[in-house]
């Protein structure tokens, strides 16, 4: 059930008790089910890549963790994962490498996030749960950050616990989750290699990050422009890996292109002359909007002049996680392991942009905000094929641990696509896919907080399927969007009726728990 019932207050609503329980209850059976489990490098070369200007001492380190020998290869193979902030649909035409992975391997074309909000989506992809089983809806607060995601014990069910104890050597870098502070906070379970940022990052000069437990401060030269230096630890690490023959899990997660929309200085003022591709649904009305969208009065021209501007440093900035992803698909094909490796690519949610007459925010369930890419190449993917079947962000933990040979979570809500990325259609696949948003509680240091104007819509929970969007808001409103007939979503149908089986998906996808349960409430008649 959508929790609270409060409209548009102030107050964030919260689960009901047993939904909020429901992490806590089943974490040992989780680990005891993951135990059971396993028994069974610059993109462009840069002129001054120096080291960083201070280096200071955390209070923790990795803890060495003891496992199993296994050998990279067909059995066992490599994954890297680079995980953009932020980052739309409308910015791939733009991303000349992302377009060769495309052509390289297979692309999911209806992958949503499960709340277009960093934190809770960043919780869901690391544990394979929606929002009401994390326990985290928003990014700070009693139901958000990463003091939520400690509360419900969420980091030993992220997917790089029972890799890293299998036998695979891992390493996370970036953005981790909203409220990790480098300089207090060491590294989290399942990680061997732990480079992350905390808020600094989204400034993209004048970070710190915490290094496997070293303070790290990083200055304002070329440089140090984070997405360059995560790119050379990257690469960095798979040469290292690889040449162990050790099998590895690599995630990169940038900050950019995240506002303040910081491009590197090579990009700086190249995209200029790029529009921004407006559709139909730009400084449009919603027909039957709801009462947090009605109103809206048209974008006022410093609003257009501000989105131009914006746009074009986001796609400065997306330059260089391009430079990114070809910076480590070739350290993949140097290292000789490019047959054994996955290179996956996705983003924690969209962004619109001066769509339904709102100004550059997220956390809605329109498309814009939450239909991200989802793009993958390696062993046994077919070559330049893309796939409609539907899939979500709680898919891709249970992915990883389904193509590495570790084995499967039953109790994470998601499933793996390791068919669908080898070109398979399965004929009983998921129907629906759960997005659900509570409204925030205003915490000051939130990076993302919005006023009504960017959009700040009321709790919601919505079903997304391949023809269709419903949305049922806290307050009682509802939202019904024909995306086949109406795919920039600009006519709510609710008030004229809303197909049954939309309501009784949506319900059973609120309801459901483990595998088996939410890809039966997926497949709801």
């Amino acid at each position: 059930m959508l929790p609270g019932s409060g409209g548009s207050g102030n107050d964030a609503p919260v689960p009901s008790p047993t939904r909020r329980a429901a992490p806590a209850r089943r974490s040992s059976l989780l680990r005891r089910a993951a135990a059971l489990l396993i028994a069974a490098v610059c993109a462009v070369p840069l002129a001054a890549c120096t080291a960083p200007a201070t280096t200071t001492t955390a209070s923790e380190s990795p803890t060495p963790v003891a496992r199993p020998h296994v050998p990279a290869g067909p059995q066992h193979p490599n994954i890297v994962f680079v995980l953009a902030d932020d980052y739309a649909m409308n910015l791939v035409q733009h991303m000349p490498e992302l377009q060769r992975m495309q052509a390289a391997g297979r692309t999911m074309s209806r992958h949503y996030v499960v709340d277009s909000l960093c934190c809770p989506s960043r919780s869901s992809i690391f544990t394979g749960r929606y929002p009401h089983d994390t326990g985290v809806y928003t990014n700070a607060g009693t139901d958000g950050g990463i003091d939520a995601f400690h509360r419900y014990g969420d980091q030993q069910h992220c997917f790089a616990v029972p890799m890293q104890k299998a036998g695979y050597r891992t390493a996370f870098m970036g953005k981790y989750l909203n409220g990790y502070v480098p300089q207090k906070m060491g590294p989290e379970p399942g990680w061997d290699e732990w480079d992350v940022g905390g808020g600094g990052g989204y400034a993209e000069f004048g970070y710190t990050l915490n290094e496997n437990g070293r303070i790290v401060h990083y200055g304002h030269r070329p440089s140090d422009y984070m997405v360059d230096v995560l790119s050379r630890k990257a690469a960095g690490f798979i040469r290292t890996t690889a040449a162990t023959r050790q099998p590895f899990l690599l995630e990169v997660a940038t900050y950019a292109p995240h506002d303040p929309y910081v491009p590197p200085p090579r990009y700086a003022g190249t995209m200029k002359d790029v529009p921004y591709p407006r559709t139909a649904a730009w400084d449009a009305t919603v027909r039957n909007a709801p009462s947090w969208l009605k109103g809206h009065v048209p974008l006022r021209p410093a609003e257009k002049a501000l989105i131009a501007k914006d746009w074009e440093r986001r796609l400065e900035a997306d330059l260089a996680i391009d430079d990114l992803l070809k910076n480590v698909r070739r350290a993949v094909a140097d290292a000789g392991v490019a047959n054994d490796t996955y290179v996956v690519f996705s983003s924690d949610n969209g962004l619109h942009m001066g769509e339904y007459r709102l100004t550059p925010g997220k956390e809605t369930a329109f498309d814009t905000d939450v239909h991200v890419p989802l793009v993958v190449t390696g062993p046994g993917v077919p070559a330049g094929t893309t796939s409609d079947a539907l899939t979500s962000s709680i898919d891709l933990g249970p992915t990883f641990l389904d193509v590495s040979g570790v084995g499967t979570d039953p109790e994470a809500d998601g499933t793996s696509l390791k068919a669908v990325w080898h070109g398979a259609d399965p004929a009983d696949w998921q129907e629906g896919v759960l997005v659900e948003h509570h409204h925030r509680q205003g915490v000051p240091s939130d990076p993302d907080l919005q006023n009504a104007r960017s959009a700040d819509p009321p709790a919601y929970e919505a079903v997304r399927t391949k023809d269709a969007m419903y949305v049922r808001y806290a307050d009682g409103e509802q939202e019904y969007y024909d995306t086949a007939a109406d795919p920039d979503e600009l006519v709510n149908l609710a008030p004229k009726g809303v197909p049954p089986r939309l309501p009784r998906m949506l319900a059973a996808l609120e309801r459901c728990h483990g595998v088996a349960s939410c890809q039966s409430a997926a497949r709801t008649p």
